[in-house]
Parts: C-alpha cells; structure tokens; sequence
C-alpha cells in the first residue's frame, strides 16, 4: 500500500504519536460512525487496553481520548481550547461535539484502564462505546493505535491491507531492494522516485507546499524547544535542558576553546529541544512517531547551519528520500514501540534522516540505502522502556543520540561506493523478528529496564 510522505510526516500533539494522536485520532473516528448511526446516543464510555493502559497516564491518553470525543483533532490541535475544553468537561461531566448532542462523560469514571492482557490485535488497543438514555451500549468498536498515529479498528486490522485503492503511481516499491532496482532502471535518485508518484495524486504546488509547511512546523518546534525553559510535567521534575545547553555552545563559538567533537552536542541540542517540545504537549511532526520526533529536524538543522554548500531548497528531497525509507520500515516491520520497541522508533528515524542527509550531500540511491541500513543495524534490540510512562527519560537525550548515529552512518556511506554486506531489507527483517521476540516488558509498557530501576519520583 502507497503510504504518501504526509503520511510519514504529521503534524500532531505530544507527547506520544501512538498513545496520544492515535487515541485522538480514534475518538474523532467514533464520532463520526455515531453521526451516521440511526440510534439517539446519550452518553460515551472508553476502556484502554495493554499498553495504552499501562503508560497511558504518562502518555495523556486519558486526556487524549476526552478531547478526542470532544471534537478535537491532532492537526489542528489548540492547547488553550484544549484546557478549557478539559475543564468544562470535568465541572459538567457533557462532552459536546459537533454534529452531535450533549453527551454524557464522566472522566472519573467513563474512562478506563484494563491492566489485564492486552486485546488481542495490537498492544495499543482501546473500546470506545455509545450509550442509550439507560446506560445500554447502542454501539462499540475496538480501534488499534498501531504507530505514527495511524489507527485501525478491529475488522481492518483483521481483513490486513485492502490494497492500495488510489490512483496508480509509476515507481512502486515495497522494498528498498524493488526501489534501487527502479532507481538503476530510470536513473532517478530515490528523491525523485517518491516525487512522481506523490504527483500521481496530488498537484506539484500542493506537494511543494505540503513539505514547506512540514519542514516549518518542525523548525518551529525547534526554536521554541531552544528558548522554553522549565520543569517538564508528569512528576519526573525532568528540567529543560536544550536552552541552557545552546547559551552555553553560542558562549564557546569564536572562542577557539570547542573541541571538534562539539558538533555533537549542535545535533542533539536541535532534537533535545523538540523532545522536550513533545514532552510538554507541544506540535510537532511524526518522524515517523513523536517519541523519535527529534531525529529528522535535528540532522536537516545541523546541515542547514553546519554544512556548507547546504540550501533550503533541498529540504523537500531531504523529506521525500526519509518518506520514502520510513515507508519500507513501516511496510515491512513496524514504527512501533510498543510493537517493536525503540528500534522502531529512533531506529527507524535515525535510517530515515541518514537516508535523507545522504541525498542533499550527493548520495546515489546505493549510498542512501548503505546510510539508513548502517542507522538501523546500529539501533537494533532496541527497548522502550520510558519511566513513569513518560516520554522523557530516556527519549528526549535518544533523540540526539539518534542524530548524532545517522550523520555518522550517512558520512560512513559516502565514505565508500554503496556496496555492503549487510542491506537495508535485511535490517528491517531483523528488527521485525527482534521486536516479535523481545519480552514485552520492554515494549512500552514501563515494566522494565530503567522505567523499573530509576525512582518515579
């Protein structure tokens, strides 16, 4: 199935793209099935399930899922309105969505947590339902958060991919093997392969404009993450460390005091500050999921101020070439850290920004596939273990960590002539069978690794 690069890249709520703008994202699903419904509703219910219970508390997916039913969507998110809403929602316990009646909510008690075994299709599993006046279910689906914001209710999840049913695009590829065998074949970079068959559905100014709004929505999230200061909620009392971190790299430069090793610090410094964005509840843009937001921007900013030659005009093939390598990773294992772990997650973003900064410095398509490759063999086995359910430790510092791997990997690439051992399709399948087998108490649930060996308070 084609997945376009505006479906890579979202704009979207912190702090997590699966427990957070999923559930969000479900909500506005189930309102919509029950403005086409015969039946009066009355009120609403919601249960969650594995681990949209076990870390949804620190993942705001109770919030998530009230405003969800309230109307809001992850796109057009308005964190005052946000608040207002969630307040009026507590004093008169009515939800009142467009479209729809008054219906009611009580948060205290129409929103569950089942901390028994997960639903049996996904990890991230929730019930959404619609009552009568008496308090009977008139109507219930089972919607899954399966990674980078995308939701399935249960019948799609069962009956898999449909097929793609849109209009045929020339350079289709499920595998990065398929995509260098098209790249060799037409002499097009990866970059212009995912341009002409984004254009097969949409307008050149509808495409440009689209990664214009993408790359601006990630740059502000950059810069507000660079001057917002504070404490991060959720009762870690994790400070903001990014804008302390760039008065103190701006204090160095001219001084002839920074060693050369420094420029690491510039590329986690850009993806600590978006993370520590997401974490606040901030926009940002999947890339491909929030808790690995950071890495993409990150590595287009540190080429953007630290690369010469570097133009603006190439950040669109930067984010059509990582498309086009998240697409692969999502096609054949998953952007899921509660599938798959963080190696799914920073993973597959470190292989999408190396893949993407390769392209802007002169990569072929052999060299691109050798950089994402080398970024996910390194993240391989992976855990995602966020203490408290929080994405912030370890998330926000992985992020940089994440940069900092994928320039390494898109300059190893360049280094050498695009031949390796080891391939792209052969990574993904190792992750996929890492993830299927790691415990699940490393796969964002908290019941592991640091989340159980560093105090929650």
């Amino acid at each position: 199935m084609f997945l376009s690069v505006f479906d890579m890249f979202k704009v979207g709520v912190g702090p997590s793209s699966s427990h957070t703008m999923g559930p969000m994202v479900a909500a506005a699903r189930f309102l919509d099935r029950l403005r086409r419904s015969p039946f009066a509703a009355a009120g609403l219910r919601a249960s969650l399930h594995g681990s949209l219970a076990f870390t949804g508390v620190g993942h705001a997916t109770d919030r998530a899922t009230i405003l969800g039913l309230a109307g809001f969507s992850p796109d057009t998110y308005d964190a005052e309105k946000a608040e207002a809403a969630l307040a009026e929602i507590a004093a008169t316990r009515f939800v009142t969505p467009p479209d729809l009646p008054p219906l009611a909510f009580d948060p205290e008690h129409d929103i569950t947590f089942d901390y028994g075994p997960p639903l049996p299709g996904h990890a991230n599993g929730m019930i959404l339902s619609a009552t009568d006046s008496q308090g009977d279910i008139i109507l219930q689906e089972t919607y899954y958060s399966i990674g980078g914001g995308f939701v399935l209710t249960a019948q799609e999840l069962a009956e898999g991919d449909p097929g793609d049913t849109g209009a045929p695009i020339p350079h289709p590829f499920t595998s990065a093997a398929q995509m260098l065998a098209m790249a060799a074949k037409t002499g097009k970079s990866i970059a212009e392969l995912k341009r002409e068959n984004e254009l097969a559905r949409m307008t050149n100014s509808a495409l440009d404009d689209g990664l214009h709004r993408i790359w601006q929505v990630m740059n502000d999230c950059i810069e507000r993450g660079l001057i917002n200061e504070g404490i991060l909620p959720g009762g870690l009392n994790v400070r903001r460390r990014a804008p302390g971190i760039l008065q103190s790299l701006k204090a160095e430069q001219g001084l002839n005091l920074t060693a050369p090793h420094t420029i690491n610090d510039w590329m986690s410094v850009y993806a600590m500050a978006v993370n520590e964005e997401n974490a606040a509840g901030g926009q940002v843009v999947t890339a491909p999921t929030n808790g690995a937001a950071g890495v993409v921007p990150a590595v287009i900013r540190y080429w953007l101020d630290h690369v010469p030659g570097a133009r603006i005009s190439g950040v669109g093939d930067f984010l059509l070439t990582a498309a086009a390598i998240g697409g692969i990773v999502k096609h054949n294992a998953s952007i899921s850290g509660a599938e798959c772990g963080c190696q799914a997650e920073v993973g597959s973003a470190a292989a999408m920004a190396a893949a993407g900064l390769c392209a802007v410095m002169g990569g072929s398509p052999e060299q691109v596939e050798n950089a994402a490759e080398i970024a996910l063999e390194h993240h391989l086995g992976m855990t995602c273990d966020p203490v408290r359910g929080l994405v912030q430790v370890p998330c926000i510092e992985r992020n940089g960590l994440g940069a900092i791997k994928a320039v390494s990997a898109a300059s190893l690439s360049l280094r050498g002539d695009g031949k390796h051992l080891v391939s792209l399709d052969v990574a993904i399948e190792t992750m996929r069978q890492t993830g299927t087998d790691m415990s699940e108490k490393y796969k964002e649930t908290s019941l592991g690794g640091l989340a159980v060996n560093v105090p929650n308070c």
